[in-house]
């Protein structure tokens, strides 16, 4: 196995714990500040299409340099 594909597959790894950890983070935000339902949907929302849009880009990236 190359450098590269080390290289790769540990930014996939590394952006899957980031996620997770962000998520966490919305989840105990939410906890800590009562927020019910209706707030923790809205805060998973706002603050978790950040990261999505982060992870959208890189994969358009990604099929851009597969040429598809």
């Amino acid at each position: 196995m190359r450098l590269a594909e080390v290289e790769a597959i540990m930014l996939n790894v590394g952006l899957l714990v980031f996620a997770g950890f962000i998520f966490f983070i919305i989840y105990d935000l939410a906890k800590k500040s009562k927020a019910g339902k209706f707030g923790t949907f809205i805060l998973f929302f706002a603050l978790g299409l950040g990261l999505a849009v982060f992870l959208i880009k890189n994969l358009i990236v990604y099929l851009m340099d597969i040429g598809v």
